[in-house]
């Protein structure tokens, strides 16, 4: 990685359809409701439309189990339905690097903090991101994915 591979991002407040999956593996629970709901709604065609998800829990220590969150922007007049709520993101400043392949996720994240680390940009507490760029179906080591992470300003 090089430094100027991060980017510094300001995120514009977004409306989000979300789906929320739990088990060893949950972020294809998650998006298989949220591309369910993608395709009922026609918002895979719709130009603009940005695909986010974050752990939700974190994994704990000795268990497999843990949450993940996946939403999809929503334009007014979609609403939720079954398992797929409408939620309203505040936005903010982002330190954002690119992740290509599933595998890669975990060092990039970890990349991206480490940068962080020696950076004069402070760490905030707004929601960590992951923006899928490829959203499903897609092959594993094809899957392109921006990471957030939440930055204050120097």
């Amino acid at each position: 990685m090089n430094e100027t591979d991060v980017r510094i991002v300001q995120l514009e407040p977004l409306r989000v359809a979300a789906a929320h999956g739990f088990g060893a593996a949950p972020e294809m629970i998650a998006w298989e409701k949220i591309m369910a709901f993608v395709d009922a709604n026609g918002l895979r065609e719709r130009p603009g439309t940005r695909y986010f998800g974050f752990n939700n829990p974190n994994p704990s220590p000795g268990s497999p189990h843990y949450g993940y969150e996946q939403w999809v922007t929503a334009p007014e007049g979609v609403t939720g339905s079954g398992e797929v709520e409408i939620k309203a993101f505040g936005g903010g400043l982002y330190a954002v690097l690119r992740c290509t392949g599933i595998a890669q996720i975990g060092e990039t994240w970890q990349q991206l903090v480490a940068w962080a680390e020696k950076s004069a940009h402070r760490r905030a507490h707004h929601q960590w991101l992951e923006e899928a760029l490829t959203p499903p179906p897609v092959a594993e080591e094809a899957f392109v994915l921006d990471l957030y992470l939440p930055v204050a300003s120097p």
